[in-house]
């Protein structure tokens, strides 16, 4: 799910597929999928390996196997949680995030955990009869949100911390004209996933094979630090965050 390009994760791919060949996975696709419907892809009973979001792991995805969940060498991550930030232009007088009440939201997809659940929670306690912004827009991505900001479609987004480093190193010029007023509340971050029924001498090996992918230099390139196994329950968090937003009559951006 991170990279700016899908250059990134072939060549991280490319080492893994060696490792988990090497560790006796009995065989491995030598190209990554790039599904459109990633919905579909995520409750595949072929499923290999993928990463998934926290909220989509909560609310649709009860059947898939957790094989572990990467920590990234980011600002704003600790351990394996991660945290997205409030994005706005540099130029607007607006320094809290009460101050865009009745303004337009971007936000990558409704199934985000960083770019929609997150942002969702916290203008809940702001919200008047279940509303808070003027209007809201589907943008697709992390990347996309950032343009119709810095176009003035729109006026806030919460961005993934890991999306907009990696960005910043890659297109700093995407950043500019940008700045900071808040961020979410800390969840585990993006899980690697696989189909329930694949065997668990098969998980072990997947398992095995993303821990020894931190010392290699694919990973570097990607901000990846660390691996653990974040126990389904942890995630959880998601669940309640959008609860409570839902208790104070919030049920949308």
């Amino acid at each position: 799910m991170y990279g700016v390009g899908r250059e990134q994760a072939e060549s991280f791919w490319q080492v893994l597929r060696d490792k988990l060949l090497r560790l006796g996975l009995p065989a491995a696709p030598e190209r990554l999928s790039w599904p459109d419907d990633l919905a579909q892809h995520w409750r595949r009973d072929d499923l290999l390996l993928s990463q998934t979001c926290g909220y989509p792991l909560v609310s649709t995805l009860p059947q898939v196997q957790l094989i572990g969940t990467y920590h990234y060498r980011v600002e704003g991550c600790d351990g394996p949680n991660y945290r997205s930030w409030l994005v706005v232009r540099a130029g607007d007088p607006g320094e809290r995030l009460a101050d865009f009440r009745g303004r337009t939201a971007a936000y990558n997809s409704t199934d985000s955990q960083s770019g929609y659940n997150g942002l969702r929670a916290l203008i809940a306690p702001l919200a008047r009869d279940g509303k808070f912004f003027g209007a809201a827009i589907a943008s697709g991505a992390h990347y996309q949100s950032l343009k119709l900001i810095r176009s003035g479609q729109a006026d806030i987004a919460a961005i993934d911390s890991i999306s907009m480093e990696l960005l910043r190193r890659a297109q700093p010029q995407a950043l500019e004209g940008l700045k900071i007023i808040g961020r979410t509340a800390a969840v585990p971050g993006l899980p690697l996933i696989t189909a329930a029924g694949t065997p668990p001498e098969q998980v072990d090996i997947l398992r095995a094979g993303a821990r020894a992918m931190l010392d290699e230099a694919v990973s570097a390139r990607l901000l990846i630090g660390d691996f653990s196994l974040v126990p389904r329950s942890a995630y959880q968090i998601i669940t309640v965050l959008e609860q409570q937003a839902a208790a104070q009559g919030v049920t949308a951006l």
